[in-house]
C-alpha cells in the first residue's frame, strides 16, 4: 500500500513538473511572438551612421487561430517607399527544443499584391499555408538567454544570386523593444558582397 501510494505521487510530481516546464515553454514561444510583431525602424541608426539606411520593417502575426506554428507576415521597405516594399516574407516560428525555436522563411508569387498586409490583413485573404514557397536553408534558429532570443542561419544553405552572392547569412537578436538583423551575401570564394560591412540594422520599436 505504501509503496502505492509512494508510486502515485512520485508520478502527480512528475506529471507538475512537466507540466510546468511545458507551460513556460507556451509562455516563451508568445513571447517571442510578441516581441516580432509591431513596426520597428532603423532611423536612429541611420542619423548617426550614414552606412545606414533608414528602412521600416514590419511585421504582423497573422492566421492566429493556427496552432502548428506561430506565423508573422514582414516587410522591408526604405522611409521613402513605404508603399513598395522590396522585401515581402512570412515567417513560421516554432518550437525546436526547450530553449530552442525555429523561424522559417518563406515566399510568395507576386508578392506586391499583398504590399501593405501589416495593417490590412484582408489582403492575404487568398494566400494559404501551402501556396507559400519554402526558402529552404535561410531558417533561423533561436535561443534565448539574459532577456533576448538570439542567433541565425546555419551553414551556406541559403542560396543567394543576388549581385554575384553564391549563399546568405542572416544573425538575428530580437528584444522586447528591438530587432537587430544582420543580412549578408557572399559569392563562391566566401567574399561578402551584399550587406552591411559593420554590423546589423538597428530597429527600434515605433509601435
Amino acid at each position: 500500500m505504501k509503496n502505492t501510494i509512494r508510486f502515485n505521487l512520485i508520478i502527480i510530481i512528475f506529471l507538475f513538473i512537466s507540466g510546468k516546464s511545458f507551460a513556460q515553454f507556451d509562455q516563451k514561444l508568445e513571447e517571442l511572438g510578441k516581441w516580432m510583431d509591431g513596426s520597428f525602424s532603423s532611423q536612429e541608426q541611420s542619423k548617426s551612421d550614414s552606412d545606414f539606411f533608414d528602412i521600416r520593417l514590419q511585421m504582423k502575426r497573422i492566421w492566429a487561430d493556427r496552432t502548428d506554428a506561430i506565423w508573422i507576415y514582414v516587410e522591408q521597405a526604405t522611409a521613402e517607399a513605404q508603399d513598395k516594399p522590396y522585401r515581402q516574407r512570412i515567417y513560421k516560428v516554432t518550437k525546436v527544443d526547450d530553449n530552442l525555436f525555429q523561424s522559417e522563411v518563406f515566399v510568395m508569387n507576386e508578392p506586391l499584391r499583398f504590399a501593405g498586409a501589416y495593417k490590412d490583413e484582408l489582403l492575404l485573404g487568398s494566400l494559404t499555408p501551402d501556396s507559400l514557397i519554402n526558402r529552404t536553408g535561410c531558417a533561423v534558429f533561436l535561443s534565448y538567454t539574459e532577456g533576448k532570443y538570439s542567433g541565425g542561419t546555419e551553414s551556406k544553405d541559403c542560396s543567394s544570386d543576388l549581385r554575384g552572392a553564391k549563399y546568405a547569412t542572416s544573425d538575428v537578436i530580437i528584444t522586447s523593444n528591438s530587432i537587430i538583423s544582420w543580412d549578408k551575401g557572399y559569392d563562391e570564394n566566401d567574399k561578402q558582397v551584399w550587406g552591411a560591412k559593420k554590423g546589423g540594422y538597428i530597429f527600434k520599436r515605433i509601435e
